[in-house]
């Protein structure tokens, strides 16, 4: 649970830093040219490792890694995010937690007790209510990239730690990087190629952020959460998921200045018990 948490605490500044960059920088750069950055680490560490390859049954699960937490989350929600504030995005990311327990269920040969899923639809339900509340009882057209993006990182956090237990979590990072970069190398030469007087004229604060997604939202943050995954099981674990929107919200208050209300801080406590009581449930392998 604790290394869950430091992997959801890295996770949680990637929105506020993900505004701040695409402001300035173009969204397919900041989602695909951290993906990269984070390929050029992966390298030098699996080499750095003596790391061998993966066996021929990891590839598969590596590729869908590869789609939902390389490629799929960082591009939809560095679109949504150009019109989406973080602080609102944060509150849609509060159903992943559901999303990677169901694909658990299905991929990760877990069965998750009655009292298990109903913690989690409830916490999903704080979560939602509170980003219905905060949008006037609506979804704006940005919400449903953010759901799509949801349901590819569900897919990428189950396959990920399903793998980890055999591969340990930084070999599966790190080969689901350099296994999509040979894709994205071109990807991202050809649709920055237009933008590129935009990109040489971003300032410092768009760098350090595009710099802290690389290294942190795509590659270290997954050395904690995969192994916590692994080790403590995948729907369980990824419980912890409950409080990333608020350490979100936190997070986009002092990076990109949106409001902390009070009623922040009473989903966060409610969202935060739910997480304690879900972790008491009973999850079967």
């Amino acid at each position: 649970m604790l290394l869950g948490l430091a992997g959801v605490a890295l996770f949680s500044l990637t929105l506020p830093f993900t505004r701040l960059a695409v402001a300035e920088l173009p969204p397919a750069f900041v989602a695909l040219g951290r993906a990269l950055v984070a390929a050029v680490l992966a390298g030098a560490f699996l080499w750095w490792k003596r790391a061998p390859l993966p066996p021929r049954g990891a590839v598969l699960p590596l590729a869908l890694v590869a789609l939902g937490c390389v490629i799929g989350f960082p591009w939809l929600t560095s679109i949504a995010l150009r019109t989406l504030p973080a602080s609102h995005a944060a509150v849609l990311v509060g159903i992943l937690p559901l999303a990677t327990a169901l694909c658990a269920a299905v991929r990760g040969h877990e069965k998750p007790s009655l009292g298990f899923w109903l913690m989690a639809l409830l916490g999903s339900g704080l979560v939602v209510g509170f980003a219905l509340r905060h949008n006037g009882g609506g979804f704006e057209p940005a919400d449903l990239l953010m759901l799509g993006a949801v349901v590819l990182a569900a897919i990428g956090y189950a396959e990920g730690g399903r793998l980890s237990r055999s591969m340990g979590g930084e070999q599966v990072i790190s080969w689901a990087l350099l296994l999509a970069a040979p894709a994205l190398a071109p990807l991202v030469l050809w649709l920055s190629w237009p933008d590129r007087g935009a990109i040489a004229a971003a300032g410092l604060p768009a760098w350090a952020a595009f710099a802290y997604v690389s290294m942190f939202s795509m590659f270290i943050g997954f050395f904690f959460w995969y192994r916590g995954l692994a080790t403590g099981g995948i729907a369980r674990v990824g419980q912890v998921q409950l409080v990333q929107p608020f350490l979100t919200l936190a997070g986009a208050a002092v990076i990109v200045g949106e409001p902390l209300t009070l009623v922040n801080g009473v989903f966060a406590g409610a969202v935060i018990a739910v997480v304690a009581a879900g972790r008491a449930m009973q999850v079967r392998r």
